[in-house]
């Protein structure tokens, strides 16, 4: 059985594959078409497979993807087809979560602000005050709002880290989650608007369909407080990215960090320009641990639907 692959992958992360006398592995690339005799595609996150791709692939029985995400895929064209799609949800959840916790440190107590005034000595025109007493002053997180938005794996994960961290929780779900969860966490379900309104941090953690585009704009932003961030580690497109622009330069919230941008891979200028920022490059599952966990999920998907056992893939489609 032939597999292709869209991007250069861990190969220790499937060894198995070759166990089963899976070795037949290609990759996409060049003028080699070897690919579209593939019976079975992992592709990653951030390698589009549009219908004309897999319209070109005629034995292409199953996607397996390397991401959470899927929105990568032409899902409908699949379902046509009667492809099978799966993703790999579990190995991202720590990553993703620690890393949105990294920013919401980072953006509350200016770290990478500092870490350039620090630096901008070596230069001519430096812009470092100096240390002082009551100079580079900024916030705890301790005491503080975190309101998520996206109550799931990922959003639990940070919630435990923020809980420890001394915050108060509010999220904000399509269902409400069961008691325990809630007490498990100190968690509260609120409204959307309640939850823009009273926290001090929001952050993002719900998968991208097209009903959550640009989920927090020009009105949302208007509803947060002065002081508050915005923290985005699930996609770009759930910001409207001019607003979010235009509320940081007015000082209608006071900073947001982001590891994901409505343009991606490209990054705004303003965005850029402006201190009150973190940015970070779509690294929330970029740890080396969890790549190897991701492919090991995806070879799990692969053995799994090779054996027709259902309930042992983590299907998509």
């Amino acid at each position: 059985m032939r597999i292709a692959f869209t991007t250069e992958l861990p190969q220790e992360g499937f060894l198995r594959l070759a166990g089963r006398g899976l070795t037949d592995r290609v990759m996409i690339h060049g003028e080699d078409s070897a690919w579209q005799e593939a019976e079975i595609l992992v592709s990653t996150f951030d390698y589009r497979v549009p219908r004309e791709m897999i319209e070109s692939m005629p034995k292409l029985k199953l996607i397996a993807n390397f991401g959470a995400g899927y929105n990568n895929i032409d899902i409908d064209t699949c379902r046509e087809r009667g492809i099978r799609v799966t993703n790999t949800p579990q190995p991202v959840v720590e990553p993703t979560a620690e890393l949105a916790f990294a920013l919401m440190i980072d953006i509350a107590r200016r770290v990478s602000e500092f870490d350039r005034a620090v630096r901008s000595q070596l230069s001519e025109v430096s812009h470092f005050e100096g240390f002082g007493v009551m100079r580079n002053l900024s916030h705890s997180l301790y005491g503080k709002t975190l309101g998520i938005i996206g109550m799931g794996r990922i959003g639990q994960a940070l919630a435990r880290r923020a809980m420890a961290s001394g915050m108060k929780i509010l999220y904000f779900n399509r269902h409400k989650l069961p008691v325990e969860i809630e007490q498990k966490y100190e968690a509260t379900y609120v409204d959307f608007q309640t939850l823009l309104q009273d926290s001090d941090f929001v952050s993002l953690n719900l998968p991208y369909t097209p009903d959550v585009h640009h989920i927090i704009g020009k009105p949302e932003f208007g509803m947060m407080k002065r002081s508050a961030y915005l923290i985005n580690t699930a996609r770009g497109a759930h910001v409207d990215e001019a607003a979010l622009v235009e509320a940081l330069q007015s000082g209608i919230i006071a900073g947001a960090a982001m590891d994901v941008y409505e343009h991606e891979p490209s990054v705004s200028t303003a965005l850029l320009s402006l201190p009150n920022v973190v940015l970070s490059p779509h690294t929330g599952t970029g740890t080396w641990e969890g790549r190897i966990a991701m492919c090991e999920n995806v070879t799990d998907n692969i053995l799994a639907f090779m054996q027709n056992d259902l309930q042992a893939m983590d299907i998509v489609l």
